[in-house]
């Protein structure tokens, strides 16, 4: 928490449970500290390390953390790699159900913290599989040049001439082919395709910037009950590995969300199952709820800099998802969003999926600061601004937002939409700008995104649906694909790639006695034609072709007695930008 005086605080900006919970005041040197847990959290991981942001850590010194059961923890401080801070990583767990209390010296002032200990259960172990391959070619591709994959079909319903630049990422997972990581042009023709682990899916495929480079991003893991547990991924315009991104305190990353800053941290999500007593809303006293968790990690250190859960500071009964059995977890916030301020305060917005709202985050204290929707809005709610089960809070650069309004399940809109809607802060409303509906109507239960392009228009995934749209400024649709399998989200990129892998080359017998070529480079985006070659020996071959390429896979017709053949990549220029190993008739 950032320690902060209660005194003076404008009536109404902190629920009273949050300010009790920062109600400690301290000198003004400390004041910018933020310190996760945070004070009064009920629910942190046995595993948690004690996060200082904002102080240096040669500053912080006397650290005394001591649990009610387990004693004295001896520990030690390694900084961080993105901002000032450090974390302080206790020598061995804390006890379940435990009180710990933390203070120490921060620049000679006194600061101190309490929060208590989860009796957390494991993460699941059955997890839902994945789906697997479907036989049928029918919703399914295939290349002789790289056998090993089979992405799911893609089909441009609607194309026009004037689309925002860039390519479309996708995630492929339930339906046709194999799921994975995918990129495809504007003709749906297939650019890049990375499939998952066995068992795993990949979500939230994006270009983000890491240490002033483009970089892709996405997750990957298992799925199950509709959160996930598994690590971000973060790739190189090579598609190389350039980091492993993991949850910190014991958690795994959860598929939601993945937002990489400037300064070289991420905001991520995560999924914690523990037990609590749900009596208050109908469940059993010994229940298990599922908590949701937004992390900021610092990616080169692996570090946890700030950590909020929901559970403590939004009220059980907010939830409009009914506890159900008592074996069974109650997920009755479900983060699935994450969107950093526009302006430069470090706070951020998250949707709640199961409550119908979002909630603005101060980034140091962890306060709600307000929520737009759900039972308990800080704002009145114009026509057609309510949501009900959204995705994809975001704000947008002109401190407008968008949202993904499912309206199921279960069922309370008679179709799925995006709506676009800007905030009057001085008479606290909030007012629809427009609204993007799909025709034939599309009800999505589940998943789904919206994101603003840079000529006015919006790029949609219509998640559980398997179809993408891009509408005009004017909102009409441009653009609409259809999928073999769903895609959590759609975005659209500018993205530019060069494989560090060498082309790739599959000779055919064809008819007469001809052969056919088969050429490609997965994830090339430069490539405009391919130079045939071929030779008596693997190590003196001669171009006797060039071929304009045609997509992903160019096929080249070739008439030759020689025994060895190659293909070389070449850019709109002539220029040569890779060959493929020479392959033996």
């Amino acid at each position: 928490m950032r320690v902060i005086c209660c005194q003076g605080r404008k009536p109404g900006s902190v629920t009273a449970v949050v300010c009790a919970l920062a109600s400690l005041c301290l000198p003004s040197i400390a004041q910018a500290l933020t310190l996760s847990p945070l004070n009064g959290t009920p629910d942190a991981s046995p595993t948690t390390q004690i996060s200082f942001l904002g102080a240096p850590a040669a500053s912080i010194s006397k650290v005394s953390v001591r649990g009610s059961r387990s004693g004295v923890h001896g520990g030690r401080l390694r900084p961080y790699a993105s901002a000032t801070g450090a974390s302080f990583l206790p020598a061995r767990p804390f006890a379940p159900g435990e009180q710990v209390m933390v203070s120490a010296l921060v620049k000679g002032a006194h600061v101190s913290s309490k929060f208590e200990v989860a009796r957390q259960l494991p993460n699941p172990t059955a997890f839902a599989a994945g789906p697997v391959a479907r036989a049928s070619s029918a919703g399914v591709q295939s290349f002789p040049s790289e056998p090993e994959l089979r992405p799911p079909t893609v089909a441009v319903t609607a194309r026009s001439d004037e689309l925002a630049p860039g390519l479309i990422f996708l995630t492929p997972t339930r339906g046709y082919g194999q799921p994975g990581t995918m990129i495809i042009d504007d003709w749906g023709r297939l650019v890049w395709f990375k499939r998952t682990p066995p068992g795993m899916v990949a979500t939230n495929l994006q270009v983000q910037q890491y240490q002033s480079r483009p970089v892709l991003v996405w997750w990957q893991g298992h799925i199950s009950d509709g959160v996930g547990f598994g690590t971000d991924q973060i790739y190189g315009s090579d598609y190389r590995p350039v980091k492993t991104l993991r949850a910190g305190n014991g958690y795994e990353a959860d598929l939601h969300a993945v937002r990489l800053t400037a300064q070289g941290a991420a905001y991520i999500t995560a999924y914690s199952l523990i037990r609590a007593d749900l009596s208050s809303v109908g469940g059993a006293r010994n229940a298990i709820l599922q908590d949701s968790i937004v992390q900021e990690v610092d990616v080169a250190t692996g570090l946890v800099m700030f950590e909020w859960h929901a559970f403590g500071h939004v009220a059980l009964s907010d939830s409009y998802y009914r506890p159900g059995p008592t074996d069974r977890p109650w997920d009755y916030f479900h983060v699935n969003s994450i969107s950093p301020d526009p302006w430069p305060d470090g706070d951020f917005i998250i949707s709640a999926r199961n409550t119908w709202a979002g909630y603005e985050i101060d980034h140091h204290s962890g306060a709600i600061r307000w929520r737009i929707g759900g039972k308990h809005s800080s704002f009145h709610m114009g026509p057609g601004t309510g949501t009900a089960w959204q995705h994809d809070v975001r704000w947008q650069p002109d401190h407008t937002l968008t949202f993904f309004d499912n309206g199921a399940v279960p069922k309370r809109h008679a179709q799925s939409r995006v709506i676009h809607e800007r905030v009057d802060w001085a008479h606290r409303t909030v007012r629809l700008i427009t609204s993007e509906i799909h025709s034939p109507p599309i009800l999505s239960g589940s998943q789904g995104d919206a994101q603003m392009l840079s000529n006015g228009g919006e790029f949609v995934g219509w998640g559980a649906r398997p179809y993408v749209s891009e509408f005009g400024p004017d909102g009409h649709v441009r653009f609409e694909v259809q999928l073999a399998a769903q895609s959590y989200r759609a975005f659209r990129f500018s993205w530019s790639g060069t494989p560090a892998s060498q082309p790739s080359l599959a000779v055919r017998p064809a008819a007469g006695g001809a052969l056919t070529a088969y050429a490609s480079w997965n994830g090339a985006t430069d490539v405009a034609a391919w130079a045939l070659s071929v030779g008596q020996a693997a190590n003196k071959l001669r171009r006797v072709a060039v071929t304009p390429s045609t997509g992903f896979e160019t096929s080249i017709p070739l008439q030759t007695n020689s025994p060895w053949i190659a293909v070389t990549a070449l850019d709109a220029s002539g220029r040569t930008l890779a060959s493929s190993p020479p392959v033996a008739r």
